[in-house]
């Protein structure tokens, strides 16, 4: 979307009648700019100069909402009085979904790259994951995971055969295939640490020499207690921040 529809679609938020400082109605404007994809990540929102013409307001109006988003994450200001919006994903620890359900609450398209789909015998961290005996299979599924064709993250999940007895008909999201099955997980436990990536890693992420990985170990639990799904997915840590709520 151009420059001038940007304006327009701000231009008509801003116009309403609103209790809430101006600084706030245009944060909540950028926000929903980006949030319904008008303003694509990555993409160079108008100048400040081009912002306060357009919709007649202070240059100390515009520059306290775009330090706002700056500070919340949402806005990224680069030399040469460039400001993009933020590359950076955010991923709630709080709740269970799926990368296909958080690209698309992002207005991002989901996708995967396949790089292996298997029945096998499982590893020992598997077999003690998931609860089982080395004498039993487990599906293995290994896809690089985007968002809108972007590298994101590298994502091995291990299952009890009994729950994908056909690895090959595990599409793009693996919940809407157990959603099929009535094997939907409704808990899971996750552990978090930090590596570095390895050459292959950064290779398959798109990654530079130094980026480090965010990894999500996390066994999922069916209502019954069975565990159903051991995933451990390695994110890109230079586009990928996590976000705990915490309360007192």
């Amino acid at each position: 979307m151009g420059d001038q529809a940007i304006l327009d679609f701000l231009a008509q938020a801003l116009a309403g009648q609103s209790g809430e400082p101006l600084y706030r109605r245009l944060e909540d404007a950028i926000k929903q700019s980006v949030a319904t994809s008008r303003l694509r990540r990555g993409a160079v929102i108008p100048s400040e100069r081009v912002l306060c013409e357009a919709l007649g307001i202070s240059r100390v109006t515009v520059r306290r909402a775009i330090e706002g988003l700056a500070s919340d994450g949402l806005l990224d200001r680069r030399q040469g009085a460039k400001t993009v919006v933020s590359s950076r994903l955010e991923k709630s620890l709080s709740t269970m979904t799926s990368f296909s359900e958080d690209m698309r609450s992002r207005g991002l398209e989901p996708g995967c790259v396949w790089i292996s789909r298997e029945i096998s015998r499982p590893s020992p961290a598997e077999m003690m994951a998931l609860g089982i005996s080395g004498s039993e299979k487990v599906a293995r599924l290994i896809r690089l995971r985007t968002a809108d064709a972007q590298p994101i993250a590298l994502e091995t999940a291990t299952l009890p055969v009994r729950f994908v007895p056909d690895p090959q008909a595990v599409q793009a999201s693996l919940y809407e295939y157990l959603e099929t099955t009535g094997s939907v997980p409704v808990r899971a436990l996750q552990r978090m640490q930090a590596k570095p990536a390895t050459e292959e890693e950064r290779r398959l992420l798109s990654a530079s020499e130094d980026t480090s990985l965010l990894v999500i170990e996390r066994r999922c639990f069916l209502a019954d207690g069975q565990i159903v799904e051991f995933t451990r997915t390695k994110y890109r840590g230079d586009v990928y921040d996590f976000v705990i709520e915490l309360m007192r």
